[in-house]
């Protein structure tokens, strides 16, 4: 990752993730700047809340090297970070409920080519040191043609 530019650009973010045999894509327009070494990718996402409404959240994945981290903001507050081979600390808070979770990196694959990005990590989640999941996620950045 060292041919990042110090740029912010559009961009279609598409992020799958698997987990106990269930696959989810959701698929957003963002933007991605880059800061240095640092490599950040921004988008909004509608999700339902607790009430079967629809709510917002703003979720940045920051790429330095070779470490990961997801912040959500929002209705949802959350964050959680990934480093192979490292369980790390994080957190979720919505407004019902809020507990501290950690992950434990198994996989964490990030591959830049120009403007187009691919990272690709595997994770189990452990929410009050029990584990809670094991999941398998794949983010896809594309730079959108300016009109």
């Amino acid at each position: 990752m060292s041919e990042i530019q110090s740029d912010k650009y559009g961009a279609s973010v598409t992020l799958e993730s698997l987990q106990d045999g269930q696959r989810n894509v959701m698929k957003a327009a963002g933007e991605v700047m880059a800061r240095g070494p640092q490599l950040y990718i921004r988008y909004e996402e509608a999700e339902q809340g607790p009430r079967g409404e629809t709510v917002s959240v703003r979720t940045t994945i920051k790429i330095s090297g070779s470490e990961l981290k997801l912040i959500r903001h929002g209705s949802i507050e959350s964050e959680q970070s990934f480093v192979l081979g490292r369980r790390l600390p994080g957190f979720y808070r919505s407004p019902y409920t809020q507990f501290n979770l950690s992950t434990d990196t198994r996989k964490l694959d990030i591959t830049r080519e120009g403007r187009s990005l691919n990272v690709s990590w595997e994770y189990d989640l452990y929410v009050y040191g029990e584990l809670s999941g094991q999941f398998a996620i794949s983010l896809y950045i594309q730079e959108e043609p300016q009109s």
